[in-house]
């Protein structure tokens, strides 16, 4: 009977296994293991209350799915996706390397406006999608999903290393206890220093990557170039 407490992570796995609503998914999967784990309802919204007090990351959270969810709703996807066809030259690759410098310029000063769920969902995905469509391209499933990892790869990269760079963040914090254990006495404004240069060289690597990766993607799901495509359109 212990076993059943686990039915959320059952719940997750289908949920994303069909691609259903993400949000929709992990709010009932949520539930689900409140309910049959003896917490109850009651019980449900006094943990929920009690960590929205006490851990300002989880209050956050909490309200970029809110409110994230309520966008989606009236259309944020949407209007990602046409403000983005708009503009000329922009591929996915360059999409998610903007993204990516967006996120590292936030994340050196500890401001998380909800990583994966909360943005690259919402608005990088349907952005990418869009400029895949500018291009003159039906979007392919598979090229899709490698989209949904370089965006996800992205936000973690440039989340990894430059919220390391907020002295007094966790990331530094952990860091220097780390060392400190380990016999040596680092302060975080000299980690800092060390971090800023291994932080841009992997934005730097990961940006060139992205954007040759996603041309190979390109050429091997819709084979001549977007401009040839156009040009016979217009023909």
């Amino acid at each position: 009977m212990e076993l059943i407490k686990l039915i959320g992570i059952l719940i997750v796995i289908v949920g994303f296994a069909f691609k259903l609503d993400s949000i929709l998914i992990i709010f009932i999967s949520a539930v689900t293991t409140a309910l049959v784990g003896g917490l109850g309802v009651e019980g449900l919204l006094d943990v929920l209350g009690t960590n929205f007090v006490a851990n300002r990351n989880m209050a956050i959270f909490i309200m970029i799915l809110l409110v994230t969810g309520t966008l989606e709703r009236n259309g944020l996807r949407e209007a990602a996706a046409s403000l983005i066809q708009k503009i000329k030259g922009v591929t996915a690759g360059k999409l998610i390397c903007v993204y990516g410098i967006m996120r590292a310029f936030f994340g050196a000063f500890n401001i998380n406006f909800g990583g994966v769920t909360g943005f690259v969902r919402p608005v990088v995905l349907p952005m990418a999608e869009g400029a895949v469509e500018a291009e003159g391209h039906d979007v392919n499933e598979e090229h899709l999903e490698e989209i949904k990892g370089m965006a996800s790869a992205m936000d973690n990269i440039s989340w990894f290393f430059f919220q390391v760079l907020f002295v007094g963040g966790s990331g530094g914090l952990l860091v220097q206890s780390t060392l400190e254990s380990l016999g040596y006495q680092v302060s975080l404004i000299d980690l800092v220093k060390v971090e800023i240069p291994v932080a841009l060289i992997a934005l730097i690597i990961a940006s060139i990557y992205f954007i040759i990766r996603d041309k190979q993607l390109c050429k091997k799901y819709y084979g001549s170039s977007s401009s040839s495509k156009n040009k016979s359109t217009k023909k």
